[in-house]
Parts: C-alpha cells; structure tokens; sequence
C-alpha cells in the first residue's frame, strides 16, 4: 500500500479518479518511478523496442519468468487497475530478497505500454507490438483525440517509433508470464483468484457522415443531420446485445465540429463489444446503415482491435489453484496476459474488489486483500522459479 500510496497523486483527473495514458506526462512520471524503484531492488530496467519496461532481477535470458501489469489508465480510471500489479510485483521481489531467495531461471517485472487504449483507442498497444498482433504501420499513424499520432508521442517519451513492430528477442524471453490485477467485477468471495478465460473482445468505430449546418435556420426536413443515426445505433446495440448475451457499450461519440448551436458535418462512435462481438457488430451495423439512410448520411465501420476468448494455460493454472487453495475466475476485462497466452503459459491473479466497480473511482480493494495478493504472487514466483 505504501508504493501504491506513491502515486496516489499521480496524473488526477479533473473530474476525479486519474488520467495516466500512454507517453503522457503523468504515465511518464510513473514510469521513472518504476525505474528508480527497481533500481532500489537491484534490478536492471531496459525498454524494448515497443516502449514497454522490464526489470531483470538477474540477467535477461530465455524460459524466463515474468511478472508485472500497467501504469495507465482509462480517463477517470481507479488507483488499482494496471498500478497493483505493477506495485505488487515489486513487493514479492523484496520479500523475495528479504528471504535471501534468488531465483534460478531469469527473472523479470515488466510494465506495459498504454494497455488500456485511452489515448490511442487500441487497447494492449505494448503487448500487440511486442507479439507482432498489431502492425508497426498502423500504430504508428494512430492518433489522440488532440491529433497527436503515436510515434510523436513515443518520440518525445524517449522511444523510437521507426523501431515498432514484433520482437521475437523479448518475446522468446517470456518462457511463463503471471499477471495479478484488481477484480473488475464482484464475483470473488474470497481475497484472491485464479484468471480461468477471458472473453472475446473487439472495439469498433462507426463513423456517420452528414451535412454541417446552421442550428436555427436549417429546417427540420432540410437537415442531413448524424448525430440522429448514431443516437439510434447507441440504442440499438444495447437491443441487440440484450437478445445475444452479449456486454456492449458506446462510452465514447465525438461530434465534429462539436458546437452547441451547429449541426454536426461528421459523428463518430465506439463500440466495445466482449462475447459474440463479431454478430453483434454485423447486426449493428445494418441497423446503422439503416437509420444513416433514412437521415440522408452515410456510415463506414472499422475495426480497430480484436481479441477471440482466452484460456490461460490449463497446467499452470491448476498447478496455481492448488498452491494458493485459490477458486476460478472467467472475466470480460482484457489484459496484457491475454495476448501473450498465445505465445507462452500464462496465468492471472485476482484481488477482490468489494465494490464491484473498475474504471471508475470507486474501484477499490481493502488493504488486507492487498497483502494477502502480495503473499499469494510471492508463493506463486517462489514456486515457479526454482
């Protein structure tokens, strides 16, 4: 709680919670401040290609074991998703050498670059590049919602973007990753749990195409207006998902120009869809056509990340189970380690939330929950290690 009690004041939103995003100052400064904490413990810290960090307790080699999560946030993210994996990695590495234990494989703790996409729009950015599942090209041309484009901000955080793209180097490191993380939901009724799967997940950008023009002097059936259509599309995923079992939400839709007293020229909106996203999405986007056509507009959709269900490694995940007496956990929340389970055994760890709630403020996990994922991870590095 102390090292997470160091950032507490790092990158607070306006509007509460923080605002931490990829190669933002606030995400900087929290990345100098893993740096120099894995300094105190002795670890090397080097970035790779793709601009996320790792701390070797050791030197770097293959069939490593890896442990850490993120440092950025969703805008109005709580102090726990992403930071408490990153600060209870930490903690197992001193208690770890406090014990005078040295690991007998390679050993790391990495941070990874903007996971959640609230500046880009592409969440796990770090592990996409690092696994070669999204192309350098496209990453680099994504932009912030103030034009920015990634490689100028990667740029001016230090990293090189000309060097994005898959590196077979770090990943063939990775020999087995853990990742603990707050619960994003309340389904743990105990302090701890074992990630089983993820759901599968995708995000999608309907851009609706109309005709700017004047709010008091266009009549009502002059107007080419898409702000209608896309009103439409946000109700009717909710519909649609209803019927399908499926966890839909638009939490984001940007007018352009944006001004109270003008009809909008272009709409755009993102859906995130997590189960059946694929059906849900090609429903949705007649219904869209649909209602574009009957306002005069037009409607492109793009698909701007996607993910199929996970199932974390069943050995390693039953082995963990049994150490830590531990239940099964199924989330609909992506991780980093949901990427990289395609590429090595992979195994999540859960804290309670007792709130229920994540990328809001609320999100919360009590002290003794903490501790006891610190003693739970320390077990699990301790027995995975030698």
């Amino acid at each position: 709680m102390s090292l997470l009690d160091d950032l507490a004041d790092v990158g607070r939103a306006p509007g509460g919670g923080y605002a931490r995003h990829g190669f933002d100052r606030a995400e900087t400064e929290m990345r100098e401040w893993f740096r120099e904490q894995a300094g105190r413990r002795g670890l090397d810290v080097e970035t790779d290609r793709n601009g996320n960090l790792w701390a070797w307790w050791g030197a770097p080699g293959p069939d490593a074991l890896v442990t850490g999560s993120h440092l950025d946030s969703v805008p109005g993210g709580g102090a726990f998703d992403g930071p408490l994996g990153v600060v209870s990695a930490l903690a197992a590495v001193s208690r770890l050498q406090d014990n005078g234990f040295r690991p007998a494989r390679p050993f790391a703790v990495v941070v990874f670059a903007e996971e959640e996409g609230g500046r880009f729009g592409v969440p796990c950015l770090g592990s996409r590049l690092l696994t070669g599942a999204l192309d350098p090209d496209r990453a680099r041309a994504l932009r912030d919602p103030d034009g920015t484009t990634l490689a100028e901000a990667a740029a001016s955080a230090g990293v090189d973007p000309r060097h994005f793209g898959r590196d077979d180097i770090a990943l063939g490191r990775i020999g087995t990753f853990v990742e603990l993380h707050v619960e994003q939901g309340r389904a743990l009724d105990v302090p701890v749990g074992v990630g089983s799967t993820v759901l599968e997940h995708g995000r999608w950008r309907f851009s609706f195409t109309g005709q700017g023009n004047h709010a008091g002097t266009t009549i009502l059936r002059d107007r080419r207006d898409p702000m209608l259509p896309a009103a439409e599309t946000v109700l009717a995923a909710r519909k649609i998902a209803s019927t399908m079992d499926v966890r839909a939400t638009v939490g984001r839709l940007v007018p352009h120009p944006g001004g109270t007293n003008v009809i909008p020229s272009t709409v755009d909106l993102w859906l995130d869809a997590r189960g059946n996203s694929r059906e849900v999405v090609a429903e949705l986007t007649e219904a869209a056509q649909r209602a574009a056509a009957a306002e005069g507009c037009a409607v492109t959709v793009i698909e701007e990340s996607y993910g199929g269900t996970v199932t974390f490694d069943t050995a390693l995940r039953d082995r963990l189970t049994g150490l830590l007496n531990a239940p099964e956990l199924p989330t609909g929340a992506g991780h980093d380690a949901a990427i990289l389970a395609a590429h090595a055994p992979t195994a999540m760890l859960y804290v309670r939330n007792p709130t229920g709630i994540s990328h809001a403020p609320e999100e919360f996990a009590e002290d003794a929950d903490v501790e006891e994922g610190v003693v739970a991870l320390t077990r699990v590095l301790e027995a995975l290690s030698t």
